[in-house]
């Protein structure tokens, strides 16, 4: 099969080009500029993601384009209208690539959306399903929510499969953000006010979710269909951080402040948000990619966060672009 894979030089790009290479199949990688080269990948420089970029060059001959590029959220949006930016890259774009793919023949289209279409948080015990009403709450969600709408009825009208994966929070090796400070943090002994946060919350390993991707570009039960994804095994805040620590190597150090305190000291200062993240609950079900895929996280948590620290050298972290 030949794979033309979007965002390539990002995060998650680099790892599945790599990993689509290593099964012996053909993968095109497309990005803005030049891009990192990886062996046995073809690369094209297609420019911005827009409604009119020229995907031709791109999409002849491909059998399957996995669009991962995107607009990614961003904590501190400067934009005027931050809803028209989104909708620019993450629903003009998309329905351009996926229109122009169509009418190439591809015949399958993977659309990395997010677990933002679904909403930020649930309640304890209650994850989200395939099966939930959408109901994002950011511009980020709602550009990814009207993306899949549109993807859907290109589907509808022109016979290419669509698959949709909204995962959580990626981590692996060069995770950039918050989950980066985090691990910075731990790594230095800092004694931290989550010895106490009771929550339960879904990540996905870059190997799992690139897994995953693989699967989905290839199954045949995948047509079609909307998964989410995650490692299958959810953590607290707490066991998160110590999961670090045992990854890193270091004494676990924490101050046992209840959640409720943290949040009451964040709404004083502002960062009523970041807070909730850290001690509310998003758990994602996966029992669809089980059953209907046949799909397991190959890499455990344990080893995730292992590989995800294997990168900190001399303190720091090798960054790589985000999706």
């Amino acid at each position: 099969m030949k794979f033309l894979v979007t965002g390539a030089s990002g995060f998650v790009g680099r790892r599945l080009c790599a990993e689509l290479s290593r099964r012996s199949n053909a993968v095109r990688a497309a990005g803005r500029g030049a891009l990192v080269p990886v062996p046995g990948v073809d690369a094209v420089c297609v420019g911005d993601l827009s409604g009119d970029t020229d995907w031709t060059q791109a999409v002849c001959g491909v059998d399957t384009v996995i669009h991962l590029a995107a607009r990614v959220h961003v904590m501190d949006d400067k934009a005027a209208d931050p809803l028209a930016e989104f909708r620019k890259v993450n629903v003009a774009g998309t329905l351009n690539l996926a229109r122009q793919a169509a009418a190439a023949g591809v015949k399958r289209f993977v659309f990395m959306s997010s677990v933002k279409v679904n909403g930020e948080s649930t309640q304890a015990g209650h994850p989200f399903t395939e099966l939930d009403a959408p109901a994002p709450q950011d511009a980020y969600g709602q550009s990814k929510h009207e993306a899949e709408q549109g993807l859907r009825e290109i589907a509808s009208k022109t016979g290419m499969e669509v698959v949709i994966i909204r995962p959580p929070l990626v981590y692996g090796p060069g995770v950039k953000a918050n989950f980066a400070a985090l691990m910075r943090a731990v790594q230095k002994g800092w004694p931290l006010p989550l010895g106490a946060v009771h929550n339960q919350r879904s990540m996905v390993a870059l190997d799992n979710l690139v897994d995953f991707v693989v699967t989905c570009a290839s199954h045949p039960q995948a047509a079609n269909q909307t998964f989410l994804v995650s490692d299958g095994h959810d953590l607290s805040t707490t066991e998160l951080v110590c999961g670090l620590a045992d990854a890193l190597k270091v004494p676990k150090r924490f101050l046992p402040v209840p959640a409720w305190l943290l949040e009451a000291g964040a709404m004083l200062l502002g960062q009523r948000a970041a807070v909730q993240r850290l001690c509310g609950n998003l758990q994602l079900d996966i029992s669809k990619a089980r059953s209907l895929l046949g799909w397991t996280p190959p890499v455990s948590v344990s080893e995730g966060l292992r590989r995800a620290v294997s990168t900190r050298v001399n303190g720091g972290i090798q960054d790589e672009e985000s999706i």
